[in-house]
């Protein structure tokens, strides 16, 4: 990992805490190496931590030779919290300054409800009043959408039904803390950047496929976000000129072709499925060996390939990290995406690693959590004013500790 823009530092400085918190004391050598950054930059950024107060400096360690001095956290008892939303769910999850998720929860939820901002904040309340903790720095919070400024967090969704909501202000409101707000690939991108796949690189795509095909990417060590915070819209990429309608309002999207209820309805259109039949019943009729239902998942895998290998094409990244909840099925959709990927690749980008990670709910609220625990470091100022508040609270926690 290269040690050049400043996000990419700040990235580093998250990374430092989580490990910090995870693994326990270390050198700043062990630093370097767990990190694989120079030794320069840990000292740098060390520095920075140490006179901020977020570390301190232990007692020596020694093995022979010159005892190389311990950084530990000053503070355990820091944590943040994550929200993904999703049309028919909620998820929520505790997570320690380190990264590591401490409790989580999953909730029915009616995304399309009038009373789902409400419904929302009620689950929420719950969730910060059950747990232990009296250090939260804030909430984050990723759903499918575009959010224009995570610190503001106004929402438009297709998939919720949602135009225009200020979900980030109702939130503060009723919560009094700092909360972020941000697109649920973008936040899990955060995640897959401080604790999964990506950390080892600077520029990763991130993919989703489930009820909608999304993208996050990471681009020299900061999220894209573009002009209004709707950059990796994967899923609404034309495909297909007279092809279905999509829910954005447009025929032949991508997600209109691959996405969950497009296959549920090619599979009820060929009477493989019942009305009250769904994704979970394509699945089991594709592992018990139904060439219609294969069939189906191996279209898809087709369509996603080549519209992933435009997009590599386009953005070169060193890695492309799949998940969402369609890779449960995803034995049935490899042989075609790989072939129809690779064979659609420039020559020098065929040999792009592809990794395919389990999906998990707590992976996707993680990233939102990480929203906030990156908030401190955040020299872009994504979060605005959000940042700021994070940040007295961080401060304050530290030294209540002193």
């Amino acid at each position: 990992m290269v040690a050049t823009p400043r996000n990419q530092a700040d990235v580093n400085r998250t990374a430092i805490l989580a490990h910090l918190g995870a693994q326990g004391p270390a050198s700043r050598a062990d630093l370097a190496r767990a990190l694989d950054v120079s030794p320069a930059l840990i000292t740098q950024l060390t520095r920075d931590l140490l006179a901020e107060g977020l570390i301190e400096e232990l007692e020596a360690a020694s093995s022979g030779g010159r005892p190389a001095r311990m950084l530990g956290l000053v503070s355990r008892d820091i944590a943040a919290i994550g929200v993904k939303v999703a049309p028919d769910h909620v998820a929520l999850v505790e997570v320690a300054i380190d990264g590591a998720v401490r409790r989580s929860g999953t909730h029915a939820f009616d995304a399309v409800s009038p009373l789902a901002a409400s419904n929302l904040i009620e689950l929420v309340q719950r969730f910060i009043s059950e747990g232990e903790s009296n250090n939260i720095l804030g909430v984050g919070v990723g759903l499918p959408g575009t959010v224009a400024q995570q610190g503001i967090g106004v929402v438009d969704s297709t998939q919720l039904g949602w135009n225009q909501v200020p979900l980030g202000e109702q939130l503060r409101r009723a919560l009094d803390l700092p909360v972020v707000v941000e697109n649920n690939v973008n936040a899990l991108s955060v995640a897959e950047q401080l604790f999964g796949q990506g950390r080892d690189f600077d520029n990763v795509l991130v993919v989703t496929v489930g009820n909608g095909v999304g993208a996050g990417l990471i681009a020299d060590g900061a999220i894209v976000r573009g002009r209004a915070g709707g950059a990796g819209d994967l899923g609404h990429v034309p495909v297909r000129e007279d092809g279905p309608l999509c829910q954005c309002g447009n025929r032949g999207c991508l997600e209109a072709i691959i996405g969950q209820s497009a296959l549920v309805n090619d599979a009820r259109s060929i009477r493989l499925l019942g009305p009250d039949e769904g994704i979970d019943d394509l699945r089991a009729l594709a592992d018990a060996g139904n060439e219609g239902a294969r069939e189906i998942f191996s279209h898809a895998g087709h369509q996603l390939g080549r519209a992933l290998a435009g997009a590599v094409n386009l953005i070169d990244p060193e890695i492309v990290v799949l998940s969402g909840e369609g890779v449960e099925a995803w034995a049935h959709w490899s042989s075609s995406f790989e072939h129809a990927l690779r064979s659609a690749l420039v020559p020098g980008k065929r040999g792009i690693p592809v990794a395919v990670e389990r999906w998990q709910d707590d992976r996707w609220a993680q990233g939102a959590a990480a929203l906030v625990l990156a908030t401190p470091f955040d020299a872009q100022g994504v979060a605005g004013d959000q940042g700021r508040l994070v940040r007295e609270r961080l401060v304050a926690s530290i030294e209540a500790k002193a």
